[in-house]
C-alpha cells in the first residue's frame, strides 16, 4: 500500500528551510487511552525529565520562582545570568533548598519596620502574614510575626511594627515533617508556622494555604538527595569561569553554555574547561542549527545541544545578520546528527503552542525550550500591569538592546562595543495565570497530539521518525489559514478553565 504523505528525510531535500507551520503530521491508529501517554524523556544523558518542558534562561522568563515550579511539575528551568554571581547562586540555593509545602525564603521584615511596609508587601505579593525577625532578614532569631489581625482596624500606618506584632508565637522545629506542620497548623487555627532552628533563628515558612494546593507533586524532577533539579546560564567568556565555580559549589546539576551562534572557538573552550575540571557536571551547548556546528562541540564533550538561531518571537537576528535556519530543518537535521551520536537536543524558539512542541518532538527534539510560553506566567519575574486593559507582563530577548546594557551582550562575541546591534526586541505577553495550571493544559495538548498520531510515548514517536513511519506534509499558507480559525465575524480565544 502507498503511504501517504511522505517521511521527514524527503520533506525536507524537497522543501528545504520549514517552520513548525509549514508542515503538519497525518494521523495514525489510535489504540490506547490518553491517559497512557508517557512524555518523560532525557534532557541529557544523566537527566531525565517526566515532561519536555525546559525554561529559557532569560531574565524575563526564569529565575527560582519559575525553577521551582517547573521542577515540582516535571520539567526544569535554566536561571538566567544577566545578574551578579552572587544573584544567580542564590536563585540556585533557593531551588535546591526548596522542600514541598515549605517557603524556603520568606518575605521578612525587622521590628522597626512600619505597618505600611505591610501594606506595600501585601500590594505587591498579596500576602500579609510576615515573619518578624531581630535584623529583619531569614536566619535572624524570630521576634513576632505581623498579620491582617494585628493591623486591620490601626488608622497609624506609620507605626512600628514592635508595637503592633504577636509575640506569643507557636512555631515548629527545624526537620519537622510536612505532615507534622500541617498537624500543628491545623490544631493552633493559625495562617503561618515558623520554621526556627535550636536558637529560635527563622528558617522557612509553611502557610496554610500552600498546605491546600501543595501535598503532592509525583512528577517532580528530583536528584538522588531528592533535591529539586536546577539549571544554569554561563557566557563563553573566561572570567565565567569563576561564575561556574560558584555554580558547582551551589549544586548546580547542569549549566547552558548561552551564545547566539555556538560554533565558535569561545565555547569550545569553556566547554573542554567544564569537561575536564567538572566532568559530572552536565552540559548543554549551543545554540547551532548546522550538523556541521553540532560535530565540534559533540567532539568537545557537549552532554546535549540546544537547537535555533533566529526563530524566537523576540529575536531579530536573521532579520539584522541574515544568518539562521528555519526551525524545523534546524531541528530535524540537527536532531538526526546528534542522535546518532547519543546525544539529546533540546528545541529552542519558535514554539507558541502545545502543537509546536509535538511538531518538535516529532521532528527529534528530546525537550523543548520555552521562553515566550511562560513569560506571562505568575512565576515569570516582574509584576503584572495593564496595557489596553489586558493583563500582561514584560517579555525582551537577550539580545534586545534593552538586556545588552545590563549584561545581555555576553551572548555575543564583542568585549566591549560603542555601538550595540540589536538581535531582539522588547515587548510584552499576556497573563497565562500559574504554572500549575497553564503546564498541565499545555501538556494535555502534546499527549492528545501523541495519542492521534499513535505513539505512547516520544521514543516511540521518534523511533518511526527514524523508520520513515511518521508521515509529514508540507502546508500552503491557505492551509494554514484553513487549520486555524478563520471565516467568523467574532470569536472568543480559548481560555483556560478559572483558577
Amino acid at each position: 500500500m502507498n503511504l501517504d504523505g511522505c517521511d521527514a528525510e524527503t520533506l525536507f531535500e524537497r522543501y528545504g528551510g520549514l517552520t513548525y507551520d509549514d508542515i503538519n503530521l497525518l494521523p495514525g491508529h489510535i489504540s490506547f487511552g490518553l491517559e497512557e501517554v508517557s512524555l518523560a524523556t532525557n534532557l541529557t544523558p544523566r537527566i531525565r525529565l517526566q515532561i519536555p518542558i525546559v525554561s529559557s534562561p532569560m531574565d524575563t522568563v526564569t529565575e527560582s520562582a519559575m525553577a521551582i515550579g517547573l521542577a515540582l511539575l516535571g520539567g526544569i528551568g535554566i536561571i538566567h545570568y544577566n545578574n551578579t554571581v552572587e544573584e544567580q547562586c542564590a536563585h540556585v540555593r533557593r531551588v535546591k533548598r526548596f522542600e514541598n509545602g515549605f517557603i524556603t525564603d520568606p518575605v521578612v521584615l525587622s521590628p522597626d519596620h512600619r505597618i505600611a511596609d505591610v501594606d506595600r508587601i501585601k500590594k505587591e505579593h498579596g500576602f500579609s502574614g510576615i515573619p518578624i525577625t531581630e535584623d529583619g532578614t531569614l536566619g535572624g532569631r524570630l521576634v513576632g510575626i505581623v498579620t491582617n489581625r494585628d493591623i486591620d482596624f490601626e488608622p497609624d500606618r506609620s507605626r512600628p511594627l514592635r508595637e503592633v506584632m504577636t509575640t506569643e508565637l507557636v512555631t515548629a522545629p527545624q526537620g519537622v515533617t510536612l505532615a507534622e506542620a500541617n498537624r500543628i497548623l491545623r490544631k493552633s487555627k493559625k495562617g503561618k508556622l515558623p520554621i526556627v532552628d535550636a536558637a529560635g533563628r527563622l528558617v522557612s515558612l509553611v502557610a496554610r494555604t500552600d498546605l491546600r494546593t501543595n501535598e503532592d507533586y509525583p512528577l517532580a524532577t528530583k536528584g538522588a538527595d531528592k533535591q529539586l533539579l536546577v539549571g544554569a546560564a554561563i557566557s563563553t567568556r573566561d572570567a565565567d569561569r569563576e561564575r561556574l565555580a560558584e555554580l558547582v559549589r551551589q549544586r548546580v546539576d547542569v549549566v547552558v553554555i548561552d551564545s547566539s551562534q555556538g560554533d565558535s572557538d569561545y565555547q569550545i573552550r569553556m566547554l573542554e574547561h567544564i569537561k575536564a575540571t567538572y566532568p559530572q557536571l552536565q552540559v548543554i551547548a549551543g545554540n547551532v542549527v548546522t550538523r556541521r556546528q553540532c560535530e565540534s562541540l559533540i567532539a568537545a564533550g557537549a552532554d546535549a545541544l540546544r537547537i535555533g538561531m533566529g526563530p524566537g518571537s523576540i529575536c531579530i537576528t536573521q532579520v539584522t545578520t541574515a544568518v539562521g535556519r528555519a526551525q524545523a530543518s534546524a531541528v530535524y537535521h540537527c536532531a538526526r546528527y546528534a542522535h546518532e551520536r547519543g546525544v539529546p537536543v533540546v528545541a529552542d524558539g519558535g514554539i507558541s503552542s502545545s502543537g509546536h512542541i509535538c511538531k518538535a518532538l516529532a521532528l527529534g527534539a528530546d525537550t523543548t525550550m520555552l521562553g515566550y510560553l511562560l513569560a506571562g506566567t505568575t512565576e515569570a519575574p516582574g509584576e503584572y500591569f495593564y496595557e489596553g486593559n489586558v493583563r500582561v507582563k514584560r517579555y525582551r530577548g537577550m539580545g534586545s538592546i534593552e538586556a545588552q546594557l545590563e549584561g545581555g551582550e555576553k551572548r555575543y562575541f564583542s568585549q566591549k562595543t560603542t555601538i550595540p546591534v540589536p538581535h531582539g526586541v522588547s515587548g510584552t505577553v499576556v497573563d497565562r495565570g500559574p504554572l500549575g495550571t497553564f503546564i498541565p493544559y499545555l501538556m494535555q495538548g502534546v499527549r492528545d497530539s501523541l495519542q492521534k498520531l499513535g505513539y505512547r510515548d516520544i521514543p516511540a514517536l521518534q523511533r518511526a521518525l527514524a523508520e520513515g513511519a511518521l508521515r509529514f506534509e508540507s502546508r500552503s499558507p491557505s492551509a494554514q489559514i484553513e487549520g486555524n480559525v478563520h471565516g467568523l465575524h467574532s470569536f472568543k480565544e480559548p481560555t483556560l478553565p478559572a483558577r
